[in-house]
This record gives C-alpha cells, sequence and structure tokens, in this order.
C-alpha cells in the first residue's frame, strides 16, 4: 500500500478511536468505569490505562522519528520488517488470543480516576497531530524502539500502525467490559 493511502487509513482509525472513546467513556463515572466482568479481566479504565502506558512510550519516538526523519522520496509503499510483523499480528484486533502483558504495562487491580479517560484523549491528540508531519517522513526507516526489547527497531510506518492496532483491541475490550460489570471497586 503506498504512504498516502496507509497515512489516511490510520488517520481515520485514530479519528474513530478518539470519537469512540468520547461517547463511550467520556460520560460515564469512575465507578462504572472501573466495573470488571470478571476477577481477573480488566476495567474499562485499566484497558485505557494500559493504552496510556503504550502512548507514554511509542508517541515521543514517534515525534522524534517523524521531525527528524529523511524526506521521503516520494509516495513509496510502506514496507515490513520480521519485528513489524510478528508485532501486528499479537495486536491484530480480530484475533480471539490473549497475550500476558508486560508487568509494568499491566494496570490490573490499580485503583483509577476519569483522569485516564481525559488522558487517553490528550494522547489521541497529540497522535492526530502526528499525521501532519507523517506524510513528509519515510515511514520505512526503522527508528522506533520496540517496547519490551528495546535494541529491536520497527519502521516509523509500522509502530503507527501496531499503535492503532493495538489500541484497538483493547477498546473493543473496554467496550467489552463497559457492556458486561459484575464486579465493581470502590473508588
Amino acid at each position: 500500500m503506498d504512504a498516502t493511502t496507509f497515512l489516511t487509513q490510520l488517520q481515520q482509525q485514530a479519528q474513530t478511536q478518539q470519537a469512540l472513546v468520547r461517547a463511550e467513556f467520556l460520560p460515564l463515572d469512575a465507578a462504572l468505569l472501573n466495573a470488571k466482568p470478571h476477577a481477573t479481566g480488566w476495567s474499562a479504565l485499566e484497558c485505557l490505562e494500559h493504552l496510556n502506558r503504550y502512548c507514554r512510550f511509542y508517541l515521543p519516538h514517534l515525534e522524534k522519528a517523524l521531525s527528524a526523519a529523511p524526506i521521503s522520496p516520494g509516495n513509496l509503499p510502506v514496507r515490513y520488517s520480521w519485528i513489524g510483523r510478528k508485532s501486528l499480528a499479537v495486536v491484530d484486533p480480530s484475533s480471539p488470543r490473549k497475550h500476558k502483558t508486560l508487568r509494568h504495562m499491566n494496570p490490573h487491580n490499580s485503583r483509577l480516576t476519569t483522569a485516564v479517560v481525559d488522558e487517553f484523549l490528550q494522547h489521541q491528540d497529540r497522535l492526530l497531530s502526528l499525521f501532519a508531519l507523517a506524510p513528509k517522513a519515510d515511514l520505512n526507516q526503522k527508528n522506533i524502539p520496540v517496547e519490551f526489547f528495546r535494541l529491536l527497531r520497527m519502521r516509523t510506518g509500522e509502530a503507527l500502525e501496531f499503535l492503532l492496532a493495538h489500541q484497538q483491541r483493547h477498546l473493543q475490550q473496554a467496550l467489552r467490559a463497559k457492556a458486561q460489570p459484575t464486579i465493581s471497586l470502590v473508588v
């Protein structure tokens, strides 16, 4: 897929995800957002906090990469490395397979407030602003460290797609938690 089409699709996904959070989670109180579908499941706020932790890591790296990237020689196809393909397969929203998260990225049993939703929306504003820089950058440059093993690097385009696919996966999880809350935590 060419870079222009790729970026347009990702920007639309980011806007859709931001609108979904504004509509589905922003109006709710902390008690409902902290309710879990079962004892080992994540609440909607835990899902969003998990995404915030990833944004805190990836957004500064994406900003740096897009600001300093060599100017793209044109509307080239977006290419994938093996680490990019593997990372995207792990976070594929359509995959029913569960994956264990890293301890420092796991918000399970955290005491969270609705400030988590506000932070997520701020991250989305920041992400959307990166799409202004992206058309000028070479998306095939390998310059985004992989969070769990920073010596590995994803291409800039892969990292953008990874972040949005990961968000989609956990927003679906947050919607399920909201729809079937059974265990409520006192906030």
